[in-house]
């Protein structure tokens, strides 16, 4: 029977609820039981991204028939998504960084790129490096916020997170080790980290299609570089304890990235046409800005598109203990050698074969497959090269500065060395190749492009 009583009980209750709830509360009759009533109450769901409730202090959460209360790391992604601009491990203040440490060279070029695309206005290649910073939401009251220590932090001991394990496993499980190594930096240090990993482990290899030949990495580094990057950018950070892991396999290769499918996403659904949810608004919207990423969620797509462009499995998407994980399949050995001529295990063999090449002139690297019309979308390193650079001279770090590459090994061999090659860069002292004043600058051929 429903008394004064009862509803004063049913509108104490209501009244622990936080936030207040707008509710419709109807009283039916039980038929042939006049005496009792059902009590419905109507209220409207909680929808992803608004406050969550909590009841007398505490949230709870509905597991079928059971109630308990939620974990603490649900209440806090639940938080995080209604008021980013206070929770979010992006924006609160960096531990003991500065200004002065960050990398304002690799800053700036991140800028020029920018503006070359049209994403930044012009005037930002000149402001300070405070407005700049103030401009792409990298300061919290004035002082770094973590968004900028990710990305350009020089001075990151406090990070833990800001790690990387790397891995070539004999076999198919993790049970011996070819080599095992770690590095440590910000996202640009982490980025080159691993691409230079993909590059020592893999097969590079090449066949004669006309009149041009065409080198390939087993895996596209269009879809391996994209998948880095969404890795580093997308990471739960705050997760101190976990960092994001590349594990080479004889069959697949494994990107592991500690965070979540941001909602509505999932493994099921990310191939499908979506839009952006990146769990870093910020860091996302720096490297938009900057050409490293774009924001329409379309980087799955690219993935895809660029493994069936070179006849290579679609990618599978996995979630597996707070890890997402994102799986290449490698080619067998009779796969790759049937379909193609010839085979080069590292990037000295292959210029060798460059130079003995008497087909053409103008051997192919992998810059021919892009037209100029995709030139300017791409993220290839030659056409990076091509992007960034002008018929002026520059020196060797200047170009590593402004691709945002560190490792001079790495950028001389997979940058440098094969736009000589492929006639798209040219030395000022071509006599002299390891002259201390060498300085090198686009061809006319790669102006072409341009």
């Amino acid at each position: 029977m429903v008394t004064d009583n009862t509803q004063r009980e049913i509108a104490q209750a209501l009244s622990y609820l936080e936030p207040a709830v707008d509710v419709r509360i109807e009283y039916v009759d039980v038929p042939d039981n006049p005496a009792n009533k059902v009590i419905a109450i109507h209220f409207e769901a909680f929808v992803w991204g608004r406050q969550p409730y909590t009841y007398n202090g505490c949230p709870y959460l509905k597991v079928e028939s059971t109630t308990k209360v939620m974990p603490r790391d649900m209440f806090e992604d639940r938080l995080r998504a209604n008021k980013p601009q206070y929770y979010a491990w992006e924006r609160q203040k960096a531990m003991r960084i500065g200004i002065s440490d960050l990398h304002e060279q690799r800053i700036r070029g991140a800028v020029r790129l920018g503006v070359e695309r049209g994403r930044l206005l012009p005037s930002t290649t000149t402001e300070t490096l405070e407005h700049i910073l103030d401009k792409l939401q990298l300061l919290t009251d004035g002082v770094p916020n973590n968004a900028a220590a990710a990305l350009f932090g020089t001075n990151i001991y406090e990070y833990p997170q800001f790690r990387m394990r790397m891995a070539r496993f004999r076999g198919t499980d993790k049970n011996e080790f070819i080599d095992n190594q770690r590095a440590e930096g910000n996202f640009f240090d982490l980025l080159d980290a691993g691409m230079q990993f993909f590059f020592k482990h893999l097969s590079l290899s090449g066949k004669i299609v006309g009149l041009h030949r065409e080198e390939h990495l087993e895996i596209p580094v269009e879809a391996l570089r994209e998948a880095l990057i969404n890795a580093l950018c997308h990471r739960q950070y705050e997760k101190y304890n976990l960092t994001i892991g590349i594990a080479i396999y004889d069959d697949r290769i494994e990107i592991e990235n500690p965070g979540v499918f941001t909602p509505p996403l999932t493994p099921e659904n990310i191939k499908e046409s979506h839009i952006s949810y990146p769990y870093n608004p910020i860091m996302a919207d720096v490297l938009f800005r900057t050409t490293f990423l774009e924001n329409w969620g379309s980087g799955a797509g690219r993935i895809i598109n660029a493994c069936r462009k070179q006849h290579v499995p679609d990618p599978v998407w996995t979630y597996n203990g707070g890890f997402v994980v994102v799986t290449f399949s490698r080619p067998n050995e009779e796969t790759s050698t049937s379909d193609l001529e010839t085979s080069t295990p590292n990037m000295e063999t292959s210029t060798a074969v460059l130079e003995t090449s008497t087909s053409n002139l103008e051997t192919s690297t992998p810059v021919l497959e892009t037209s100029p019309s995709e030139l300017e979308t791409s993220s290839s390193p030659i056409p990076m090269l091509i992007k960034v650079l002008s018929d002026k001279y520059y020196s060797l770090r200047e170009m590593m500065t402004t691709c945002g590459i560190q490792s001079r090994t790495y950028f001389s061999e997979n940058y440098v060395i094969p736009a000589i090659d492929g006639g798209y860069l040219e030395r000022k002292y071509p006599n002299s190749p390891n002259s201390p004043h060498q300085r090198y600058r686009l061809t006319e051929k790669a102006l072409s492009l341009k």
